[in-house]
């Protein structure tokens, strides 16, 4: 019987699949999309509708030949891609590229990958989902519309290689606002009064702090705005008789968080893990699609990733319950499981949030398995699940009100202390590092009682100052675009690496500042493309490709009615933006020359560009004179800067590019030698590398060719006996690797052997160990590479199959049921 043909996007998830499917199936992976707008050119046809033009990348023709291949011999095929409107437009794509004709073709969804849950989507498959499909490709075309018409004018106007989108502009709006209440906040100052206070004749144990609340019948707080002021108030409290007024006690009752969703993932891994959110999806995703578990075999570990819903399935909390009352007790369940909503209307990237598999596969279980990465990430999904069904946790809170008589006025004092009654969930887990450091800050007062005296033990003045509103870390930039509507679980950590990649913005100690060149690009598009940086707009946006995914809405008219004030904006301001005048005029075609930036600042261009290409420095910023003249045209050289630092270069360019370094430069320069190029016999230098130093043809770029040093070259420490190939017979030469020299064949690379130095540290053999490969059947071996010791098959180069350390399988207990 013919096999049934399963495509998913990544051959990670591929393995985990085929492994659970078993025989029977051929699981294949697309590697993402296979067919998308063009790379370089607009790709959607505005006249016709915004008919989108797709195209299969000239990378992604073999995957689509391969996948139409093994579906010719397939009695069906499966779509089995992530269960999110991209996951649906991938499946769409793929069905539209491969051609499987005549095929029953089914599109599968599940959120977890498992047994069970593989099990009942192939039970219930279905047909692919257009609403989703017609949401992606609206999100896809309005991009793509803004991209291309608003990136070049940035171009013209600020610098080439700008972009501008709609999410990541109005990311790039909220950090600049921010900078903009930053410089322009002006602190003030003021006091605060504590006074040190104990038991009447009780030890230092009892003492606590209390702080000045207000004037004895006075409403409200009392304002202390300096140091003058505080110190009056001071004086009128010397020799003040302090007790107790009143008590309140209280007692509140602490809920948990729920499970995560993408962006409290992001958030909590960005305060307690240090991760940034590209990270954080990266490791997510391994752990999502499946990893080698002992005599489970390859088992995905958390349920899907990109989601914004925070419900769990019965299923998972009466799991959940159930570890909950084997581990901790009966008294850390409350009386019903916990039910989640999602707090914004219309959430459906997935079904539920992000939880492990089973709960029953703690991170004690799974540490011999994860890399560290993994391990911490596991392990915070893991706590915030079961944290989730877990009691409230039960926090005592004692209010005491003080009152200090002096001898013309009474002030009232306050004194606050908390005490965990019953730590519930916080026995697992707190939410962030804050939680402990509040209840640090309020420590447990003493047993005291209306009417009590206390003995005073000192005066506290305390100056301080209002802070401006903290800068934006990654967490706290995600919460807010999540709050304001923009983006979805899929775009945060993609505009967040976008705006950094751009240079738009940068990151200090953590916390987010925008660039000067992000701040210039922010100003432009806030004084001339108002609804693309508005939050509003962008969040009424989101809602609308939400009703089209509902089937609420057609994605046409929503582009078109975006589309056609969006091209007026674009027209006026290109000639409402003005380019900086220099009052200078171009010597090449006459029209005037202005202030334009690249990769190395700003310069001055023409304004007549692309038809006439003049530029140079601003004024003041020319090259340096030099006395030197180039030897290939005898023009003077001048002194310019690169990448690399200063360095000669000839006033003829770009007619000539000859450039050298500066005379007595501390990079060493090339040594001439009697060796001559096998390739276009140039003579033959010696330069340096990171690996020491070789051979190089003069005639490098267009000659690129290299050699090791001749022995006569090579220092007395690396000079040793002739060693011949013990493969080819060809002579070996010592060279340089990343754990130091060693013999190389010199008929690389048609022969790649290579043997230690006799002297040298021997390599590590690889050790055999007994576990067969899983694609080729030869034994594997554990070796050592750059990021430590792995299990890789001995049949190398041919057999490529390699794993972590961790996944060797060894004897193991069984998941608990």
């Amino acid at each position: 019987m013919a096999e049934k043909l399963v495509i998913v996007e990544s051959p990670a998830k591929a393995r985990t699949i085929g492994k659970i499917l078993g025989k029977g199936f051929n699981v294949k992976a697309s590697l993402g999309h296979v067919r998308d707008l063009p790379q370089y050119r607009f790709g959607v046809n505005v006249a016709d509708d915004f008919e989108p033009f797709y195209e299969v990348p000239k990378d992604k023709k073999k995957t689509v030949q391969d996948l139409a291949k093994a579906a010719k011999g397939a009695s069906a095929v499966y779509l089995a891609t992530d269960p999110d409107r991209e996951g649906e437009a991938i499946s769409w794509h793929l069905l539209e590229a491969s051609n499987f004709k005549g095929m029953p073709v089914h599109r599968v969804v599940f959120h977890e990958i498992t047994k069970n849950a593989i099990a009942e989507a192939f039970d219930n498959p279905r047909e692919i989902d257009m609403d989703l499909v017609d949401a992606q490709q609206a999100r896809r075309v309005l991009d793509r519309v803004v991209g291309y018409r608003l990136s070049p004018l940035l171009w013209r106007k600020l610098e080439k290689g700008l972009s501008a989108g709609r999410v990541q502009s109005a990311a790039l709006r909220m950090v600049a606002d921010r900078e903009q209440e930053v410089t322009a906040f002006i602190p003030t100052e003021y006091w605060t009064i504590e006074a040190d206070l104990k038991k009447e004749k009780a030890t230092q144990k009892t003492a606590f702090r209390a702080l000045l609340h207000n004037q004895k019948g006075m409403r409200g707080k009392l304002s202390i705005p300096d140091e003058e002021y505080s110190k009056e108030v001071a004086s009128a409290l010397e020799g003040a008789s302090y007790s107790v007024t009143k008590v309140d006690k209280k007692q509140t009752r602490r809920q948990p968080a729920p499970p995560f969703t993408t962006s409290t993932l992001q958030q909590e891994a960005g305060r307690k893990l240090r991760f940034t959110a590209k990270r954080t999806m990266a490791v997510a995703q391994q752990l999502y699609e499946g990893l080698p578990v002992g005599n489970e075999g390859q088992v995905g570990l958390i349920t899907y990733m990109r989601t914004d819903s925070p419900t769990v399935s019965n299923e998972a909390r009466n799991e959940a319950r159930s570890y909950i009352s084997e581990k901790f007790g009966a008294q850390f369940l409350p009386p019903s499981p916990r039910a989640y909503k999602a707090r914004a209307k219309g959430a459906q990237e997935a079904h539920e949030a992000i939880r492990p598999t089973s709960c029953f596969r703690d991170p004690d279980y799974l540490k011999s398995y994860l890399d560290k990465d993994q391990m911490k990430l596991y392990e915070l999904i893991w706590k915030r699940m079961i944290a989730s069904q877990m009691s409230a946790a039960l926090i005592d809170q004692t209010t005491a009100h003080v009152d200090a008589k002096g001898s013309t006025d009474t002030y009232v004092f306050r004194a606050t202390g908390s005490v965990t009654a019953f730590p519930g969930f916080l026995t697992l887990y707190h939410e962030d590092a804050d939680d402990q450091a509040t209840e640090e800050k309020q420590p447990p007062l003493p047993d005291l009682s209306p009417g009590e005296n206390l003995d005073f033990l000192g005066l506290q003045q305390k100056q301080h100052f209002t802070q401006p509103p903290p800068r934006y870390t990654e967490a706290s930039l995600i919460k807010a675009l999540e709050e304001n509507g923009i983006g979805r679980p899929s775009t945060y950590a993609p505009t967040l690496s976008t705006i950094q990649d751009r240079k738009y913005i940068r990151k200090e100690k953590g916390r987010i500042h925008p660039t000067e060149l992000g701040l210039r690009v922010n100003t432009l598009l806030n004084d001339h493309f108002p609804d693309i940086v508005n939050l509003g707009f962008t969040a009424d946006m989101e809602r609308e490709f939400d009703e089209i995914s509902r089937g609420e809405r057609e994605w046409v008219p929503v582009i078109r009615d975006f589309y056609h004030p969006f091209q007026e904006a674009i027209d006026k301001a290109a000639h409402a933006i003005p380019d900086e005048a220099t009052g200078l005029v171009c010597e090449k075609c006459g029209e005037p020359m202005v202030v334009r930036s690249g990769r190395t600042g700003r310069f001055l261009g023409c304004s007549d560009y692309p038809k006439c290409k003049n530029a140079k420095p601003l004024p003041g910023e020319e090259p340096e004179k030099t006395d030197i003249f180039c030897e290939k045209c005898e023009r003077p050289m001048v002194i310019k800067a690169g990448r690399y630092g200063k360095f000669l270069s000839c006033t003829g360019y770009p007619e000539c590019k000859n450039a050298r370094p500066l005379p007595g430069d501390e990079r060493e320069q090339p040594e001439e030698t009697d060796e001559v190029c096998d390739k276009c016999e140039r003579p033959m230098v010696i330069r340096s590398g990171r690996r020491g130093k070789f051979l190089a043809c003069t005639g490098y770029p267009k000659c690129k060719n290299t050699r090791p040093l001749p022995s006569e070259h090579t220092p007395a420490a690396e000079q040793v006996e002739t060693v011949t190939c013990d493969k080819c017979n060809s002579p070996m030469q010592v060279r340089r690797g990343r754990t130091g020299q060693f013999f190389g064949c010199t008929a690389y690379p048609k022969c790649k052997n290579t043997r230690p130095i006799s002297g040298s540290q021997p390599r590590r053999e690889p050790e055999i160990i007994d576990e067969a490969c899983d694609k080729c059947g030869k034994p594997m071996a554990i070796k050592s590479g750059r990021r430590g010791r792995f299990i890789a098959c001995t049949g190398y180069p041919k057999c490529k199959n390699a794993k972590p350390l961790s996944a060797r399988n060894t004897a193991q207990e069984p998941v608990p049921a």
